[in-house]
């Protein structure tokens, strides 16, 4: 009970100290005491999920319509998302994580906060999919993307960057644009496999301080780097290829182009591992839900112009045609362990250092 009940007390708080009347959106119920299902008559509690990702509120909704289970979204971007489970470590509010980047998933890991030995048996996954859960199976892979492609607007560049040495020559001076990884998964990701290309994480700030000497810009989203692009403000974005996809979905002169290797970012499910056995019991649901046809298809629809713009893992599942053939784009799969537990101090050191 204290669990619900506190859930709700600390985001009334941070409605009224932050003003964002969408951070939770309640799909059903908020009731903190136990209910039935009219069909199983098996108790349930609110299932907490929080995301990053643009289609799990419609996912969240259709989970709640198919098994009766009140399911609460707290949407926000990754690091925001994961901030809050620092902060909530004695006392988790959460039983469901969804965001971009697997990297986040193996330090949580490590830290003991996730549930092991769990993958969904509701959908089969591609070799590729397989080839993304840990060891350990504490955490869910769901989708691809990667970061980061170079998008640009091709009335105003017409041969645009191809790698990342190329970037840093003068014709780009002033020009890039970026995310913040502190608030972007998706970028840490993109950032850790700059660095694991350079050749290790000492290499890799040398290049990020060369590149911040050559102009670049550093803004919070996805959305707004993408903004900045339209405006005129950066040349290039270099950002999510589903978000940069989507923008060129509205603005057809925006193309994209994919450097020398561009990092593979799974859409990644978490369960609470300190969670109730009630609330892990429904996490698993809703993991079953989202591998089954139902699940994908609310994942393909939930945002057309966004995340929904990802390659599937589940076999059966089928892209958007927009979605690019990832054999035709170089990749690389930074090992999540590894980069995992770097993740605070190279983001901490790249707001200090690179952020303007």
């Amino acid at each position: 009970m204290m669990k619900r009940s506190r859930l709700h007390r600390s985001l009334q708080i941070a409605l009224a100290l932050t003003g964002a009347a969408g951070v939770l959106a309640a799909c059903g119920s908020s009731s903190a005491s136990p209910s039935k299902t009219s069909a199983s008559k098996t108790p349930v509690v609110p299932l907490v999920v929080y995301g990053a990702e643009g289609y799990a509120p419609a996912v969240a909704k259709g989970f709640q319509q198919a098994t009766g289970i009140p399911t609460e979204m707290v949407n926000h971007s990754t690091g925001t998302l994961l901030a809050k489970i620092s902060a909530e470590a004695q006392n988790p509010q959460w039983g469901v994580l969804w965001t971009d980047g697997s990297d986040a998933y193996a330090a949580l890991d490590q830290q003991h906060y996730l549930l092991r030995g769990f993958e969904p048996n509701t959908g089969s996954l591609t070799s590729l999919g397989k080839s993304l859960v840990p060891a350990d199976q504490s955490y869910i892979p769901t989708g691809l993307t990667t970061a980061a492609a170079f998008v640009y607007n091709s009335k105003v560049v017409k041969s645009p960057p191809t790698s990342w040495s190329s970037l840093l020559t003068s014709q780009w001076k002033g020009a890039i644009g970026m995310n913040n990884p502190a608030i972007s998964g998706p970028t840490y990701t993109a950032v850790a496999s700059v660095m694991s290309q350079q050749g290790g994480v000492a290499k890799g700030e040398a290049y990020f301080k060369k590149l911040a000497a050559n102009g670049l810009h550093v803004y919070p989203t996805n959305k707004v780097t993408l903004n900045a692009l339209l405006t005129g403000a950066i040349k290039v974005a270099l950002v999510q290829n589903s978000a940069g996809i989507g923008f060129a979905m509205s603005s057809p002169s925006l193309k994209l182009a994919y450097p020398d290797k561009s990092a593979l970012l799974p859409g990644v499910i978490g369960i609470d591992g300190k969670a109730s056995k009630t609330e892990i019991a429904e996490a698993k649901r809703f993991a079953d839900f989202v591998y089954s046809p139902k699940g994908q298809a609310l994942m393909l629809s939930g945002d057309p112009q966004g995340d929904s713009l990802f390659y599937p893992i589940v076999k059966g599942t089928k892209p958007h045609s927009q979605v690019p053939n990832l054999k035709a784009i170089p990749t690389d799969y930074p090992n999540p362990i590894v980069w995992g537990s770097r993740e605070a101090s190279i983001n901490a050191w790249f707001t200090s250092n690179i952020v303007q």
